[in-house]
């Protein structure tokens, strides 16, 4: 996913009990967050007067400071009010990121490594940012893999997990892919480095179980029951590189680009499928069906 975070960018901020307009400075030199991690954040999406699973996207935040160590000091439902009440600051001609935050100021007491909780801050950034639904992506197995839980944070949306993430894209970049095709400790097939990941054979859906070693994000669900609700047999299994490379579709889900169809594998091309349209389509469908303010 590009995001353009520049100042030119439209960006509204809740914090403090305020809105304030722009990228506030908030997290200094001295700030647990800024030299030892504990920040966790979770994304919505605002488009066409909706946003889908926005009250799923604030419970998970809460979820994640809570395994962060960290106390969730806004009610969900006071993430979601405050949220809408910041879409209404942009003139609604463009889609916006919605991403609730939470961060430990300060170490404990007894060790400045763990993060005191109570010292957490929250903070509330929407920024506008146009959809890239439904536009290909190439993909390169990446030399990288995710942690386990044993190793990291993996039960929570944290930014100490993107680093990793972020050189497994780098390294495709440079060898001209968009993306990187992530394995776990094992060699499986766990997600993409910024998404979810399914694949098609035969018909049947197919997507690698959560085993503790990816985020098993909030659109992936919606996809997975939507599929079933449609008639799609749709397997959470554990799934290889030779899975994919053999299959009919593959395509990604997440929510800042809802479903991004895999026109390419390393040496491997393929077609935005039937089934790849179908995803989409269902979940536009769904979204559209009362997901209003």
């Amino acid at each position: 996913m590009a995001v353009d975070t520049s100042p030119r960018t439209p960006t509204w901020t809740y914090v403090d009990g305020e809105w304030v307009s722009g990228n506030p400075p908030l997290i200094g030199p001295t700030s647990h967050a800024m030299w030892l991690g504990s920040t966790v954040f979770d994304g919505a999406r605002w488009f066409d007067g909706i946003a889908p699973d926005l009250d799923e996207h604030c419970r998970r935040v809460n979820r994640s400071a809570v395994n962060m160590g960290m106390n969730p000091v806004m009610p969900a439902e006071e993430i979601e009010r405050l949220a809408w009440e910041g879409v209404k600051k942009f003139d609604g001609k463009t889609a916006i990121y919605i991403k609730p935050m939470y961060w430990a100021e300060h170490g404990t007491p007894y060790s400045v490594v763990a993060a005191d909780p109570e010292s957490t801050r929250f903070a509330l950034c929407l920024f506008e940012a146009p959809m890239h639904t439904a536009k290909p992506s190439s993909l390169t197995v990446s030399p990288f893999r995710r942690p386990s839980p044993e190793v990291a944070m993996t039960a929570a949306k944290t930014g100490s997990l993107y680093p990793n993430s972020g050189r497994m894209i780098s390294e495709a970049r440079a060898r001209g892919f968009d993306n990187a095709l992530a394995l776990d400790l094992n060699g499986n097939v766990a997600e993409t480095a910024s998404s979810n990941i399914f694949m098609v054979k035969d018909g049947v859906v197919m997507t690698p179980i959560p085993n503790g070693t990816f985020l098993a994000g909030i659109t992936r669900a919606r996809i997975i029951g939507l599929l079933r609700q449609a008639g799609f047999e749709v397997r959470e299994m554990t799934l290889t590189v030779k899975d994919f490379l053999d299959a009919d579709e593959i395509f990604q889900t997440g929510n800042y680009s809802k479903v991004v169809p895999v026109t390419k594998l390393d040496a491997r091309e393929l077609q935005e499928g039937p089934v790849t349209r179908k995803a989409l389509d269902l979940y536009m469908d769904w979204a559209r069906q009362g997901n209003d303010a």
